[in-house]
């Protein structure tokens, strides 16, 4: 894995750990005060997702 995968992968578990710490679970995942926290998560998991998909592309083209 490329260095700068390694990096941004560590960076987006990071916000995404930050995130579900910050989510007041009492409240309720789905609560309207938990809502400014909604577009961060969804931004840490399609950035890790975004991570992957570039890490599997790279090792494909290793491969030719």
């Amino acid at each position: 894995m490329k260095t700068i995968y390694k990096v941004f992968l560590v960076l987006f578990i990071v916000f995404l750990g930050v995130n579900l710490y910050v989510i007041d679970w009492e409240l309720g995942f789905m609560n309207e005060e938990n809502s400014s926290v909604h577009v961060s998560l969804v931004a840490s998991v399609i950035g890790l997702l975004f991570v992957w998909v570039m890490h599997t592309w790279s090792k494909l083209a290793e491969n030719k």
